[in-house]
């Protein structure tokens, strides 16, 4: 198997190549340095020149505030880029997986969202992911549309790595509390992705780490796995302030359709939070 990896330099595309890499699986990865996913010739010739059975799409624009200032670019990365990957796969007969989010929900209620709930997105981002998730099936039968939130990596910028950069200036910080969800730990999902792609189990999951919490039961629960000494102070988002996007209140996932699949589930966030945080503390 050949696996053509985008994105590979940010935190999700750098696990999935370390575990192609711990699994003996061939693989290319690039970045958006060496391949702009936005034009389409570049695109074909690239993916026709490699000849993957598989591709896993996690270049994606994420700057989820600045987007209701350029959505252009947003919509030319997040659902032309992808529209271009998967033409390409078509042509190629390749697999491919594409990388959504919980943003493609309005964030209504309290219970998890199931992967055939109605998606309304609340924000420009969440948009063109959605978008992006139709071009896919437009193109394709044999994807994998997984859906994630709250995205942790070691290599790239986070929620957990901001939080231990503000306590090293502040004795307390204020964070949100009225928005629910689940960490994603990319050492977590990754090797579920790449389980996912040895099979034919196509169609759309929602793949999280198990459990849900709030913005500030993370950040507490950071402070206290870096044994750090600060107080969380809660808040609703009102009380935050105005942001540019608006944000879901609840962006619970259910993985029942990972058990539906026998498809592993992720690990309880806390426990791969310790993980996490002792990981970057030892480098």
């Amino acid at each position: 198997m050949k696996v053509f990896i985008t994105g590979v330099s940010g935190q999700l595309g750098y696990d999935v190549a370390k575990t192609l890499d711990a699994r003996g699986i061939e693989h290319v990865g690039i970045s958006s340095k060496e391949l702009n996913i936005c034009d389409r010739v570049a695109v074909m010739t690239a993916l026709a020149d490699y000849a993957p059975d598989v591709v896993i799409h996690c270049a994606a624009y994420t700057k989820v505030d600045l987007a209701e200032d350029e959505p252009e670019k947003c919509w030319s990365v997040n659902v032309d880029g992808t529209r271009n990957i998967a033409e390409a796969c078509s042509q190629l007969g390749a697999k491919m997986v594409y990388i959504s989010t919980d943003y493609v929900f309005s964030g209504e209620g309290d219970k998890p969202y199931e992967v055939d709930d109605p998606v309304r997105p609340l924000n420009t981002y969440g948009r063109s992911k959605l978008a992006g998730e139709l071009a896919v099936q437009s193109f394709l039968e044999k994807y994998f549309i997984v859906r994630t939130s709250w995205v942790i990596g070691q290599h790239g910028n986070n929620f957990v790595k901001t939080m231990l950069k503000l306590a090293e200036v502040h004795k307390e910080i204020k964070v949100v509390d009225d928005q629910i969800g689940s960490p994603t730990f990319t050492m977590d999902i990754a090797p579920l992705l790449c389980d996912m792609i040895m099979t034919e189990k196509y169609g759309v999951y929602h793949a999280t780490n198990e459990g849900y919490c709030s913005w500030a039961e993370l950040a507490c629960a950071v402070f206290k796995a870096a044994d750090t000494d600060i107080r969380v102070i809660p808040v609703t988002t009102v009380e935050y302030g105005k942001t540019k996007a608006e944000r879901p209140h609840n962006s619970r996932l259910s993985k029942s359709c990972l058990n539906d699949r026998a498809l592993n589930a992720l690990p309880y966030w806390k426990n791969s939070l310790e993980r996490f945080v002792n990981e970057l503390l030892e480098n």
